[in-house]
């Protein structure tokens, strides 16, 4: 067992706790963060057990259902047969040993595994099963942030007992109550948690305590730190920093003087394993957006029609999301990626609150109108920010466009 750097409450528990980790040492926060294993391929693995022990990808927007044959059998498609331009959206553990992973293409994923099954992505069905998951969470414990579909963090400072046989209950109930397997981390701040949430993964359970910093971050590469992104590992990697150690001793000035000031700070603090962010049980949302990626490049003149009929769909999505949520906005904006990856955007505000998939419509058309639009595009998104809680009395304005101004 790791040094545990946990909150005891009471004899039998620190006893308990210093049995296992040989130290009685306490802090004031115990911060779990739960990481579901592969949430969308798990999900789909219930519906095709079969496919268990097998590398599956999921993947691509055009892709049919699974149908069966006469003999009552699932056929599959075959991940090297797939031409196109979708991407990887996840994939079981025995794709990813073949080198596979998220956002990567489907042709290049098809060079690696190109006997693995692909099969389409269901976003309704991985929602159902996050509230689902969520739920099993929450009748077990009262602080709960959630951070998107297939993670949470959790404040288990207060809970009575061993906290991490609370956690250990959580990803225990998580697995009988849904038939998916988690991943948790225990730390005193979430981003440790979150660092030790991937460490064992499959259905892992991963306490750091205070030795633990040097003797398992450390060695992590800085793209582990979450808020460390690509760019920001290159820039780090070109000053020799790979490492989180290495980012730990670093010297301040110096990254002041490539990252600024704030920045620099953060680096600096999270290197060193130190965060105070509170868990947040309500998080308003900035933003609501949708975007789709074409399997081919499209043209605004030629294929006119096919982007119209996609701007409406986004817009109505859009709206939904919306009203689902309990949201109207007033600035509304569209993305555009070119077929040779430049990206553009561009918002309009309203003068009204709005939900209502004209009225969006007819302020993306708006936006539309301040873009270049004589080049193949590969991507188009529609994004409604300025958002306020809706009320029974609020009016929307309408509007009659429904095409593109092309």
């Amino acid at each position: 067992m790791l040094a545990v750097r946990l909150p005891l409450q009471g004899a039998q528990r620190a006893a308990c706790l210093k049995a296992e980790s040989g130290s009685d040492w306490h802090s004031v926060r115990t911060i779990a963060h739960l990481d579901m294993d592969a949430f969308y391929a798990s999900v789909d693995l219930l519906r095709y057990p079969e496919l268990r022990g097998r590398p599956a990808v999921i993947g691509g927007r055009r892709l049919s259902v699974p149908e069966r044959g006469a003999d009552g059998r699932y056929r599959f498609e075959r991940l090297g047969d797939y031409r196109g331009r979708g991407v990887v959206t996840t994939a079981t553990y025995e794709a990813r040993a073949f080198g596979v992973h998220s956002g990567m293409g489907l042709m290049k994923a098809g060079q690696l595994a190109p006997d693995a099954v692909l099969l389409p992505a269901d976003f309704d069905a991985y929602r159902a099963y996050s509230r689902q998951f969520k739920q099993v969470v929450r009748a077990r414990a009262d602080k709960v942030e959630d951070r998107g579909i297939d993670e949470l963090f959790i404040d288990l400072t207060d809970v009575k007992g061993d906290p991490v046989v609370t956690a250990r209950g959580i990803r225990d109930a998580v697995q009988a109550e849904t038939g998916l397997s988690c991943s948790i981390g225990l730390a005193a701040n979430k981003l440790l948690a979150k660092i030790a949430s991937d460490l064992e993964k499959p259905a892992g359970m991963t306490v750091l305590g205070e030795g633990d910093l040097e003797a398992r971050i450390w060695a992590l590469g800085v793209g582990k730190v979450n808020g460390i992104g690509p760019k920001a590992t290159e820039r780090l990697k070109a000053l020799g920093i790979v490492s989180i150690g290495d980012l730990a001793k670093a010297d301040l000035y110096r990254l002041r003087q490539h990252f600024g000031e704030t920045y620099a700070w953060w680096l600096h603090e999270a290197a060193h394993g130190r965060d105070d962010s509170p868990v947040v049980t309500e998080r308003e949302p900035k933003s609501i957006s949708r975007e789709s990626t074409f399997e081919r490049d499209l043209h605004p003149r030629a294929d006119r029609d096919e982007l119209t009929r996609i701007l409406v769909a986004l817009c109505e999505r859009v709206a939904g999301d919306l009203r689902s949520k309990g949201y109207l906005g007033r600035t509304i904006g569209i993305k555009l990626r070119y077929s040779d990856f430049r990206t553009v955007t561009r918002d309009l505000t309203l003068d009204t609150w709005t939900d209502d998939p004209q009225a969006i419509l007819a302020a993306s058309r708006g936006c539309l109108r301040r873009i270049d639009l004589g080049q193949p595009l590969r991507l188009l998104g529609v994004r409604v920010t300025k958002l306020a809680s809706a009320s029974r009395n609020t009016q929307l304005e309408a509007s009659r466009q429904t095409t593109l101004p092309l």
